[in-house]
């Protein structure tokens, strides 16, 4: 599989359009997974994906497989995508914090839940705590990284992500998932 990949990404390379579409639909799916993460329903992810699609194509030529595999490379041009949505959408507060307190959320609670009823309440945070809290929690970001990513303070990034918690831990005993 990996050879046939680096067959299409070759013939793209090239201008190759059948070669072209068949690289979007064998990485749709995964474009569409993180692309939903992000998003606040179908159709935003979509417009994001597309978007990441068309830097996907225009770039190409700078992908280097020596240095990387290309879904990562795919993974990290529809995160800032999606981050990009999501400022326009939307202004970071800049609140300055040395610390945060972090909820406590039972892992039961969240083994009992579907993993689509959470996704629908994460997508229901403010866009700048539910952008901090997809990068940490579900694609493994570290504060510093976030910070960077979104032009905020660390301290900005621990204030989203305890809020995002504070938030989810509400909603789910509120609505009994």
């Amino acid at each position: 599989m990996e050879q046939d990949l680096s067959n299409i990404i070759t013939a793209c390379r090239g201008g190759d359009r059948k070669a072209q579409e068949q690289l979007y639909r064998q990485l749709y799916a995964f474009g569409m997974a993180i692309a939903m993460r992000y998003a606040t329903d179908e159709q935003e992810a979509a417009d994001i994906l597309g978007q990441s699609f068309v830097k996907m194509f225009r770039s190409l030529h700078t992908f280097d497989n020596t240095k990387g595999n290309f879904h990562g490379w795919l993974k990290k041009i529809v995160i800032n995508e999606a981050l990009d949505h999501i400022k326009q959408r939307s202004r970071f507060t800049s609140l300055e914090l040395e610390s945060a307190e972090e909820p406590y959320v039972q892992n039961s609670v969240i083994e009992k839940n579907d993993a689509a009823a959470i996704l629908q309440l994460v997508r229901q945070l403010p866009p700048a705590t539910h952008a901090v809290f997809v990068l940490y929690a579900i694609d493994g970001y570290t504060h510093r990284e976030i910070a960077t990513q979104l032009n905020i303070s660390e301290g900005t990034s621990k204030w989203h992500l305890s809020e995002a918690r504070k938030i989810l831990q509400h909603k789910l005993t509120a609505t009994n998932i």
